[in-house]
Protein backbone atom coordinates (compact mmCIF):
# COMPACT_ATOMS: atom_id res chain seq x y z
CA UNK A 1 0.00 0.00 0.00
CA UNK A 2 1.79 3.29 -0.95
CA UNK A 3 1.79 6.01 1.07
CA UNK A 4 -0.05 9.60 0.19
CA UNK A 5 2.18 12.05 -1.30
CA UNK A 6 2.04 15.65 0.17
CA UNK A 7 0.86 18.02 -2.55
CA UNK A 8 2.39 21.49 -2.18
CA UNK A 9 1.02 23.02 -5.06
CA UNK A 10 -2.77 22.19 -4.24
CA UNK A 11 -2.29 23.05 -0.18
CA UNK A 12 -1.11 25.79 -1.37
CA UNK A 13 -4.18 26.62 -3.71
CA UNK A 14 -6.18 26.00 -0.95
CA UNK A 15 -4.63 28.36 1.45
CA UNK A 16 -4.58 31.19 -1.24
CA UNK A 17 -8.55 30.18 -1.64
CA UNK A 18 -9.14 30.91 2.11
CA UNK A 19 -7.20 33.70 2.29
CA UNK A 20 -9.41 35.12 -0.51
CA UNK A 21 -12.39 34.05 1.51
CA UNK A 22 -11.46 35.58 4.62
CA UNK A 23 -10.14 38.97 2.81
CA UNK A 24 -14.00 39.03 1.35
CA UNK A 25 -16.00 38.30 4.56
CA UNK A 26 -13.77 40.45 6.46
CA UNK A 27 -14.28 43.86 3.82
CA UNK A 28 -18.15 42.74 3.67
CA UNK A 29 -18.09 43.41 8.00
CA UNK A 30 -15.93 46.29 7.78
CA UNK A 31 -18.72 48.11 5.31
CA UNK A 32 -21.34 46.39 7.18
CA UNK A 33 -20.18 47.77 10.32
CA UNK A 34 -18.50 51.24 8.84
CA UNK A 35 -21.00 51.73 5.84
CA UNK A 36 -21.00 55.78 6.30
CA UNK A 37 -17.73 55.75 7.01
CA UNK A 38 -16.43 53.56 4.07
CA UNK A 39 -18.94 55.12 1.49
CA UNK A 40 -17.42 58.91 1.94
CA UNK A 41 -14.26 57.09 1.62
CA UNK A 42 -14.72 55.73 -1.21
CA UNK A 43 -16.28 58.96 -2.80
CA UNK A 44 -13.32 61.22 -1.90
CA UNK A 45 -11.78 60.90 -5.04
CA UNK A 46 -14.71 61.41 -6.48
CA UNK A 47 -15.82 64.86 -4.93
CA UNK A 48 -13.50 67.21 -5.04
CA UNK A 49 -13.22 70.46 -3.64
CA UNK A 50 -11.92 73.63 -3.95
CA UNK A 51 -12.94 77.32 -5.16
CA UNK A 52 -13.57 75.48 -9.04
CA UNK A 53 -16.01 73.51 -7.73
CA UNK A 54 -17.70 76.01 -5.43
CA UNK A 55 -18.49 77.56 -9.28
CA UNK A 56 -19.02 74.14 -10.91
CA UNK A 57 -20.93 72.55 -8.31
CA UNK A 58 -22.96 75.54 -6.74
CA UNK A 59 -22.38 78.62 -9.01
CA UNK A 60 -25.18 79.11 -10.58
CA UNK A 61 -27.98 78.47 -8.07
CA UNK A 62 -25.84 80.81 -5.73
CA UNK A 63 -25.93 83.65 -8.66
CA UNK A 64 -29.74 82.75 -8.78
CA UNK A 65 -30.50 82.80 -4.58
CA UNK A 66 -28.28 85.78 -3.93
CA UNK A 67 -30.27 87.78 -6.73
CA UNK A 68 -33.05 86.64 -4.74
CA UNK A 69 -32.36 87.80 -1.35
CA UNK A 70 -29.83 90.61 -2.18
CA UNK A 71 -26.66 89.21 -1.07
CA UNK A 72 -23.61 89.10 -1.76
CA UNK A 73 -22.87 86.11 -4.34
CA UNK A 74 -19.10 86.31 -3.60
CA UNK A 75 -19.98 85.87 0.61
CA UNK A 76 -22.35 82.99 -0.03
CA UNK A 77 -19.08 81.21 -2.44
CA UNK A 78 -16.91 82.05 0.59
CA UNK A 79 -19.20 80.52 2.93
CA UNK A 80 -19.76 77.17 0.84
CA UNK A 81 -15.79 77.37 0.38
CA UNK A 82 -15.25 77.32 4.04
CA UNK A 83 -17.86 74.82 5.42
CA UNK A 84 -17.80 72.48 2.51
CA UNK A 85 -15.19 73.57 0.01
CA UNK A 86 -17.44 73.07 -2.64
CA UNK A 87 -18.15 69.52 -2.72
CA UNK A 88 -20.81 67.59 -4.07
CA UNK A 89 -21.24 64.78 -1.60
CA UNK A 90 -21.44 65.97 2.10
CA UNK A 91 -20.85 64.67 5.19
CA UNK A 92 -23.15 65.91 7.73
CA UNK A 93 -21.47 67.24 11.31
CA UNK A 94 -22.58 65.39 14.67
CA UNK A 95 -22.67 68.12 17.28
CA UNK A 96 -22.89 66.53 20.70
CA UNK A 97 -23.84 69.43 22.78
CA UNK A 98 -26.79 70.68 20.70
CA UNK A 99 -28.07 67.10 20.52
CA UNK A 100 -27.86 67.20 24.39
CA UNK A 101 -29.89 70.99 24.84
CA UNK A 102 -32.09 69.86 22.43
CA UNK A 103 -33.17 66.31 24.62
CA UNK A 104 -33.44 69.08 27.38
CA UNK A 105 -35.87 71.09 25.32
CA UNK A 106 -38.27 68.12 25.06
CA UNK A 107 -38.22 66.77 28.59
CA UNK A 108 -39.18 70.80 29.36
CA UNK A 109 -36.19 70.59 31.60
CA UNK A 110 -34.90 73.67 29.48
CA UNK A 111 -37.67 75.96 28.01
CA UNK A 112 -35.78 76.81 24.52
CA UNK A 113 -32.92 76.42 22.31
CA UNK A 114 -32.62 79.43 19.75
CA UNK A 115 -36.37 79.11 18.54
CA UNK A 116 -36.77 75.86 19.22
CA UNK A 117 -39.47 74.88 21.55
CA UNK A 118 -40.73 71.82 23.50
CA UNK A 119 -43.51 71.85 21.06
CA UNK A 120 -41.38 71.49 18.12
CA UNK A 121 -39.73 68.64 19.63
CA UNK A 122 -42.92 66.42 21.37
CA UNK A 123 -43.08 63.95 18.26
CA UNK A 124 -39.45 63.87 17.57
CA UNK A 125 -37.58 60.46 18.18
CA UNK A 126 -34.12 60.41 19.34
CA UNK A 127 -32.89 59.84 15.92
CA UNK A 128 -34.60 63.01 14.79
CA UNK A 129 -32.75 64.59 17.54
CA UNK A 130 -29.42 63.60 15.95
CA UNK A 131 -30.48 64.85 12.88
CA UNK A 132 -31.33 68.18 14.05
CA UNK A 133 -28.22 68.27 16.00
CA UNK A 134 -26.22 67.36 13.11
CA UNK A 135 -24.84 70.31 9.92
CA UNK A 136 -25.82 69.52 6.67
CA UNK A 137 -25.26 70.85 3.02
CA UNK A 138 -23.13 73.21 1.21
CA UNK A 139 -23.31 75.89 3.88
CA UNK A 140 -23.23 73.33 6.82
CA UNK A 141 -26.54 74.28 8.69
CA UNK A 142 -27.24 72.51 12.03
CA UNK A 143 -30.38 70.86 11.35
CA UNK A 144 -32.91 72.55 13.72
CA UNK A 145 -32.48 75.74 11.86
CA UNK A 146 -34.99 73.54 9.55
CA UNK A 147 -37.69 74.92 11.79
CA UNK A 148 -37.48 78.23 11.41
CA UNK A 149 -37.82 77.91 7.75
CA UNK A 150 -40.92 75.35 8.42
CA UNK A 151 -39.38 72.75 5.72
CA UNK A 152 -37.72 69.15 6.38
CA UNK A 153 -33.87 68.74 6.60
CA UNK A 154 -33.53 66.66 2.84
CA UNK A 155 -34.47 70.21 1.95
CA UNK A 156 -31.32 71.89 3.17
CA UNK A 157 -29.44 69.26 1.96
CA UNK A 158 -31.18 68.37 -1.30
CA UNK A 159 -31.69 70.06 -4.56
CA UNK A 160 -32.44 73.33 -3.28
CA UNK A 161 -29.97 73.60 -0.38
CA UNK A 162 -28.52 76.68 -1.56
CA UNK A 163 -32.06 78.75 -1.85
CA UNK A 164 -32.87 77.35 1.77
CA UNK A 165 -29.42 77.88 3.14
CA UNK A 166 -29.59 81.33 1.73
CA UNK A 167 -33.25 82.40 2.33
CA UNK A 168 -32.01 81.64 6.65
CA UNK A 169 -29.37 83.68 6.28
CA UNK A 170 -31.26 86.30 5.22
CA UNK A 171 -33.58 86.14 7.52
CA UNK A 172 -31.24 85.63 10.50
CA UNK A 173 -28.22 87.88 9.84
CA UNK A 174 -29.00 89.80 6.18
CA UNK A 175 -28.80 92.79 8.04
CA UNK A 176 -25.17 92.69 8.99
CA UNK A 177 -24.89 91.47 4.92
CA UNK A 178 -26.98 94.74 4.01
CA UNK A 179 -24.14 96.62 5.34
CA UNK A 180 -21.04 94.89 4.47
CA UNK A 181 -20.39 93.72 8.01
CA UNK A 182 -18.67 90.61 6.71
CA UNK A 183 -16.70 89.45 9.52
CA UNK A 184 -19.76 90.13 11.36
CA UNK A 185 -21.90 87.68 9.10
CA UNK A 186 -18.99 85.45 9.32
CA UNK A 187 -18.75 84.63 12.99
CA UNK A 188 -22.75 84.78 13.20
CA UNK A 189 -22.64 82.40 10.90
CA UNK A 190 -19.95 80.02 12.32
CA UNK A 191 -21.08 80.86 16.07
CA UNK A 192 -24.27 82.47 16.23
CA UNK A 193 -22.79 85.82 17.73
CA UNK A 194 -21.65 88.95 15.90
CA UNK A 195 -17.43 89.63 15.50
CA UNK A 196 -16.32 90.20 19.48
CA UNK A 197 -15.32 93.66 20.89
CA UNK A 198 -12.47 92.35 21.85
CA UNK A 199 -11.15 91.67 18.30
CA UNK A 200 -10.50 87.77 19.33
CA UNK A 201 -13.16 85.51 17.09
CA UNK A 202 -14.48 82.71 18.69
CA UNK A 203 -14.87 80.36 15.65
CA UNK A 204 -13.87 76.77 15.67
CA UNK A 205 -10.75 78.16 13.11
CA UNK A 206 -8.98 80.84 14.09
CA UNK A 207 -8.73 81.79 10.53
CA UNK A 208 -12.65 81.38 10.00
CA UNK A 209 -13.01 84.59 9.27
CA UNK A 210 -9.78 85.62 7.52
CA UNK A 211 -9.87 82.87 5.23
CA UNK A 212 -13.32 84.22 4.78
CA UNK A 213 -12.60 87.11 3.64
CA UNK A 214 -9.80 86.12 1.20
CA UNK A 215 -12.05 84.03 -0.62
CA UNK A 216 -14.12 86.65 -1.26
CA UNK A 217 -11.57 88.92 -2.60
CA UNK A 218 -10.91 85.42 -4.91
CA UNK A 219 -14.61 84.91 -6.11
CA UNK A 220 -15.20 88.75 -6.83
CA UNK A 221 -11.82 88.83 -8.96
CA UNK A 222 -11.44 85.12 -10.44
CA UNK A 223 -13.04 84.90 -14.44
CA UNK A 224 -13.99 81.49 -13.84
CA UNK A 225 -14.17 79.63 -17.39
CA UNK A 226 -16.20 76.36 -17.14
CA UNK A 227 -14.62 73.46 -18.54
CA UNK A 228 -17.43 71.50 -20.34
CA UNK A 229 -16.05 68.08 -19.29
CA UNK A 230 -16.15 68.91 -15.88
CA UNK A 231 -20.03 69.10 -15.63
Amino acid sequence: MKTPRYNKKSNLKSFVVLFLILGILAAIVFVYKYKNQAYFFALENFNPGGPKYVEINYGEAIQSSALEFNISPSYLKALCMLESSGRKVIKPRFEKHVFEKLKLVKKGELQNYEHVNRKMLEDASEDALKNLASSWGPFQLMGYKCLLLDIKIADIRGEKSIYWGTKWIWLTYGSYLKQSKFKDAFHIHNTGKPFPKNGKAKTYDPEYITNGLKYMTYFDTAIFIPNISEK
